[in-house]
């Protein structure tokens, strides 16, 4: 198999679409940052072209694999009396570079592109204004808290 100018093409915005998310991700704080998110994404965009040029296993393994990285930014910590998971935006937004990657590899760009700005719209929508209505801990305070429910009224069954 011979890289044409296309798969090039391809793999450079595969790494261009997951470098905007990594910028995103710097700007807020995050763990990870435009560095590691253009990296996953030029790797999912190499998979991506091998997997288009007849090898459609090597996804499955990517995707596998990605897991174990992602698993590795969630922390789970104790703050005060309260469990905190910390990390999981991120390992979610490393996933979502990972197929958005692998999607602009196999020259589906109107996927990756269409990908990149709903995932950048998730990750902003708290920090927009206008789409801050749509923040679900906006409008937390107005109803019963699942954890805090189950403690007061477990299940019948003890479960």
């Amino acid at each position: 198999m011979a890289l044409s100018w296309a798969d090039t093409g391809h793999l450079v915005i595969a790494m261009a679409l997951t470098y905007l998310l990594g910028f995103e991700r710097d700007l807020r704080g995050a763990p990870t940052g435009d560095r590691v998110f253009a990296l996953v994404g030029t790797g999912a965009g190499v998979i991506g072209i091998i997997a288009a040029h007849g090898a459609p296993n090597v996804l499955a393994g990517a995707i596998t694999g990605i897991g174990f990285i992602g698993g590795g930014l969630v922390l789970h910590q104790a703050l005060g009396g309260q469990q905190v998971v910390m990390g999981l935006t991120t390992a979610a937004a490393i996933f979502a570079a990972t197929a958005i990657g692998a999607a602009a590899g196999q020259g589906r760009l109107l996927v990756a592109g269409a990908a990149t700005a709903l995932v950048l719209f998730v990750l902003e929508i708290r920090h927009i204004r206008v789409l801050s209505m749509l923040d679900g801990r906006r409008w937390a305070r107005h109803f019963h808290d699942d954890e805090e429910y189950a403690r007061k009224d477990p299940p019948p069954g003890g479960q």
